[in-house]
């Protein structure tokens, strides 16, 4: 007798009506797909069996054993549990006694939101004196989910959920939305035609009876709208390569990769310039011989919360968090605990660059089902997780809901769904999240230049009320000069920007009393006019804030004097707004300045003589306040300039002269 059906016999159990099946008329090919999903069915992999049974049940609709086995697996994919509860409705209607299945019903009412029908299916099944010690455990966890999703859907949000449409999702899978805090690019999993290498079988080679494996793809935000996906090529290979995370700032990027000699690790790539550079392991104690599946970084990259199967945690997936040590490796490794973590799976964490909320999947506590999507406040007492709450419904539904992502100002989160009405297998969705607790982060973004054009600088963030301990360090792109910072609240802070040339800028941020979330959008200018000394650019004091672009060099510089020596007088020293020079006599007229004082000609000891309007100012600030007045009128390239003895002077220099000082 076949394989395949001293097989059967272990099914014989399950339903009481299953029989031999007649497979004499079956091509082999048939015969062999059974033996291979029977073999994996036994061993409860049933998201790979799904689609050999589908098949085999389009081709045989009348065997009855075929309708179960398909029925079963599709209870493992979201987008099959309609065919889950009609099929196993239809073995139920003919034999009641068959082995779970009023618990397998159960969980198919459940996932179609029918949750009267899946209510008494759990409370017949449970009623069941027969049914196993295990199987009733499980029983019991359906029922709370069963309760759980009749209290949320009684109690809804306010969340809008939006499929990000077709030019990012396809007929193919969409899974794992990982994005920057500016949300300017969003980097996922594919799998399907596209993924690199086609088909493949097991040893990676090209079959077309293989399975396509994951690919990591981007999108970037352009005028509003996500761009078409593209490959992200210097990190795909044939094998299994996974979207995990990506750094607030999208320079680092997570991944889970699989590569034939471990169980499937965590790595990460670094942004050069536009491209990814070639994936690392984690090197320290993140990786182990258990299952580590994904991870988040938080905003001061010093701490790393990751999933794992390892010994000792509380059941099924935990959540840890990692350390940063000196020689940049991971160590240090805690378990976040039980106020975080269950004995059912936890995990999916994101750390929301506000550094405090961590948002995680799991499907104990108060789920509606499988995996729901929940949000814990770290307390900065102890650093422990408290506070825990289920996001409620719609974000949360009775099926699975996992790798959930926020945007900083907390407006828009980022998921990956099966549900019905998507473009296919899995999509990725957005979700207007209506929050009534928004994130509270100062978040500060730009980029650095020279003489306007983009250049890479050294960024080091300073916390001036913890007597200027680093917050982070690092560059900006190389490419673009593009940064992004977000600060926590409760302190202040110097963010000091410097570039290959010996310039140096700062900026100060009050971020002590925030109580919303703020964002300021800058450019770091560095000139190719002498800059002897550290100068202060902005001041970003919200009740102060200037609101002046400078249209060139001059103008920025005065800016950013003004708002740290704006107050400063000194004998002999004449500030001055200038708006023409000549070596040469020449005739200017300045009809559109009329009102804003007196035009003079200046001739000063370098035989240049500069055209100046409003008289002297004995503060930079007078003098910087008049200037933007004269820009208003239509005198664009208007700037201050300084008049000392006779001659001109830089700002720079009256630091170096010990004039301008810190008031």
């Amino acid at each position: 007798m076949r394989k395949f059906l001293s097989t059967l016999l272990l099914f014989s159990y399950i339903i009481a009506s299953a029989q031999v099946m007649n497979t004499r008329k079956w091509r082999k090919k048939e015969k062999d797909s059974l033996d291979n999903a029977l073999v994996v069915f036994d061993e409860k992999r049933y998201t790979l069996a799904l689609p050999i049974f589908e098949q085999l049940y389009k081709s045989h609709p009348n065997e009855t054993f075929l309708k179960y086995t398909y029925g079963t697996c599709a209870l493992y994919k979201e987008d099959k549990h309609e065919d889950a509860y009609t099929l196993l409705s239809e073995i139920y209607a003919k034999n009641k006694k068959a082995e779970n299945i009023e618990l397998d019903l159960a969980r198919a009412a459940l996932y179609n939101n029918k949750l009267d029908e899946a209510e008494n299916f759990i409370t017949s099944f449970l009623k069941n004196k027969r049914s196993r010690a295990e199987d009733k455990k499980f029983g019991e966890t359906i029922k709370r989910y069963i309760a759980n999703a009749k209290y949320f859907q009684s109690h809804p949000t306010k969340a809008k959920i939006t499929n990000l449409g077709n030019v990012v999702n396809s007929e193919a899978h969409e899974y794992v939305p990982a994005i920057t805090a500016d949300e300017s690019k969003i980097i996922f999993t594919y799998v399907g035609p596209k993924s690199k290498g086609g088909k493949v079988n097991d040893f990676l080679q090209p079959d077309p009876y293989g399975d396509y494996r994951e690919d990591i793809f981007v999108s970037t935000k352009i005028n509003d709208k996500f761009s078409p996906p593209v490959s992200i090529d210097t990190i795909n290979t044939v094998s299994n390569d996974a979207a995990v995370s990506l750094s607030y700032d999208g320079s680092i990027l997570f991944i889970y990769k699989e590569t034939g000699d471990d169980h499937g690790d965590l790595y990460q790539s670094y942004l050069i310039g536009d491209n990814y550079s070639k994936p690392q392991k984690l090197r320290g104690q993140v990786n182990s011989y258990s299952y580590e599946n994904h991870c988040s970084l938080s905003p001061d990259g010093k701490t790393l919360y990751f999933t794992s199967e390892r010994p000792g945690g509380y059941g099924g997936l935990d959540i840890y968090k990692a350390t940063l040590m000196p020689d940049s490796s991971w160590g240090n490794v805690k378990n976040l605990g039980d106020s975080v973590n269950t004995s059912y799976d936890d995990g999916a964490p994101y750390i929301h660059p506000d550094g405090v909320t961590l948002y995680f999947s799991s499907k104990g506590r108060s789920s509606m089902g499988d995996y729901d999507i929940f949000r814990a406040t770290l307390d900065l007492k102890d650093s422990i997780f408290r506070k825990v709450e289920n996001l409620g419904f719609p974000i949360n539904s009775t099926g699975n809901d996992i790798y959930f992502a926020l945007s900083a100002d907390g407006k828009r989160g980022y998921y990956s769904s099966g549900k019905r009405g998507g473009y296919g297998l899995e999509d990725l969705y957005t979700i207007e999240t209506n929050f009534e607790n928004k994130p509270v982060l100062y978040m500060v973004k730009g980029k650095t230049t020279y003489d306007n054009k983009e250049i890479s600088a050294n960024v080091k963030v300073e916390i001036t009320t913890k007597n200027n301990a680093i917050y982070k360090s690092f560059k900006t792109n190389e490419k673009t000069g593009k940064f992004i910072v977000p600060l926590p609240p409760g302190n202040d802070y110097e963010i000091k920007f410097s570039d290959d040339k010996g310039n140096y800028k700062k900026i100060s941020i009050s971020a002590s009393n925030l109580t919303e979330y703020k964002e300021d959008d800058l450019t770091i200018n560095f000139s190719s006019e002498p800059v002897k000394t550290e100068t202060t650019v902005a001041s970003t004091d919200k009740s102060n804030t200037d609101n002046f672009k400078p249209n060139n060099n001059a103008q920025e510089k005065a800016k950013s004097f003004a708002e740290l020596y704006g107050d400063i007088s000194s004998e002999g020293v004449d500030f001055r707004v200038q708006v023409a020079a000549y070596k040469f006599p020449k005739n200017y007229r300045y009809p559109h300045l009329k009102g804003l004082g007196k035009v003079e000609q200046l001739l000063l000891d370098d035989k240049i003589t500069r055209i100046t309007i409003g008289g002297k100012f004995n503060t930079l600030n007078k003098a910087y306040s008049h200037m933007k007045k004269v820009i208003a009128a239509g005198q664009k390239d208007a700037f201050v300039t300084v008049v000392y003895r006779n001659k001109r002077l830089y700002l720079d220099e009256l630091v170096k002269m010990g004039i301008f000082k810190k008031l």
